[in-house]
């Protein structure tokens, strides 16, 4: 399949927390042969940040918002499969509606990074484009899920509605050696946001005040003018190529949801994959569904306050943590490697393609029927 790509970002992670996804996702739609172009628009200063990683698996175009959207739909036009992800914080709303465009030659999708938000902006808003826009999608696909996300696409006409679940990228995240000066008792990556940042404070930062003796890392982008307690350093943004020393560097490492996420649960962020894969101990905030991918106690360690973070570091030592670590490893290459992601996305378009080839031969069907011609 010829599959064309409108995200945020495949280049770069600087405030774009979906690049590990899109990255896991499209390189093993590539290994599995279909040929993926990835257009992004040159915003936030993604370009000027770009990651090490090699994105060579997709076609990568950077294109000029406002500007080059017809070139960029005009390219679409040769592909099977059309993605418009939701959040690329350059010309959404136009896209979610022009994108539709393709759908006489191509199945066209909306693939949601964020379906809580998504979600909620249609539901305060009754004259949002977008709500007469979904029934017109092939399919909605979302990186998060659960039987809350789905009804709520389902509500509002979704023809199809497929979860495609973060994972484990295997090459690009696994155990490294720690590094000095990134040693600590808990970690945490985490660019600052509205809906997350109550969450940090009391998850992260006041369990910090209630263990001074320990050591903390805060990285990630907007931290910088942040009130900090003495025993928390803040490292700045870190790119994605320096997540596994990160991981392998601290005791734990922490996983704070954004608020929306964590209420609708069944959405594990990049970030507990990216553990997983380098064998580190994962303390994680709690929402529902974390049981369906790992199981608390003994591959995680599930906290819901600042002083159960605390316990944690008591209460599991060195080898408790590794054992813990081991295990979150070993399911995460069992259940949740990309290139399983990807074969249920496979799935997803070839389900759709199938359902559009069968739609058309109706409809020519009914036209001959209705004119008395021989088919």
């Amino acid at each position: 399949m010829k599959i064309f790509v409108f995200g945020s970002s495949i280049v770069s992670s600087y405030w774009n927390g979906a690049a590990t996804y899109y990255r896991g996702v499209y390189k093993y739609l590539a290994r599995q042969g279909h040929e993926i172009t990835f257009a992004e628009p040159d915003a936030y200063g993604r370009q000027e940040h770009r990651d090490a990683e090699d994105v060579s698996f997709v076609r990568s175009l950077i294109y000029r918002p406002g500007v080059d959207i017809d070139a960029m739909l005009q390219r679409a036009a040769g592909a099977d499969v059309v993605i418009k992800h939701s959040g690329l914080g350059a010309d959404d709303e136009l896209l979610e509606q022009r994108v539709l465009e393709c759908s006489s030659h191509s199945i066209v999708c909306f693939w949601d990074v964020d379906a809580p938000a998504t979600i909620a902006r249609m539901h305060d808003n009754p004259d949002d484009p977008m709500r007469g826009a979904i029934p017109q999608y092939d399919a909605i696909l979302t990186y998060g899920g659960g039987p809350e996300i789905q009804h709520a696409y389902t509500q509002l006409g979704a023809r199809a509605y497929y979860s495609i679940y973060n994972g484990l990228d295997v090459d690009t995240h696994h155990p490294v050696p720690a590094e000095p000066e990134l040693q600590c008792d808990v970690a945490f990556i985490g660019n600052r946001l509205p809906d997350r940042e109550a969450r940090v404070e009391d998850l992260f930062l006041r369990a910090a005040e209630l263990a001074p003796d320990k050591r903390f890392i805060l990285g990630g982008e907007g931290w910088g003018d942040k009130s900090l307690p003495k025993n928390v350093r803040w490292i700045g943004h870190v790119p994605t190529h320096r997540h596994n020393a990160v991981n392998c560097s601290a005791g734990m490492v922490m996983n704070i949801n954004r608020s929306s996420m964590a209420a609708y649960g069944f959405a594990p962020p990049t970030r507990v994959f990216e553990v997983a894969g380098a064998g580190a101990c994962m303390l994680c905030d709690e929402w529902p569904g974390i049981e369906h991918f790992f199981e608390p106690g003994s591959e995680i360690i599930v906290i819901d306050s600042p002083e159960e973070v605390v316990a944690a570091l008591a209460l599991h030592d060195d080898a408790a943590r590794k054992q813990i670590g081991e295990a979150f490893h070993a399911r995460a290459l069992r259940d949740h490697t990309y290139a399983r992601r990807a074969k249920d996305a496979e799935l997803a378009f070839r389900e759709c393609l199938q359902r559009k080839k069968t739609a058309m031969v109706a409809s020519a069907a009914g036209i001959t029927a209705m004119t008395g011609e021989v088919a």
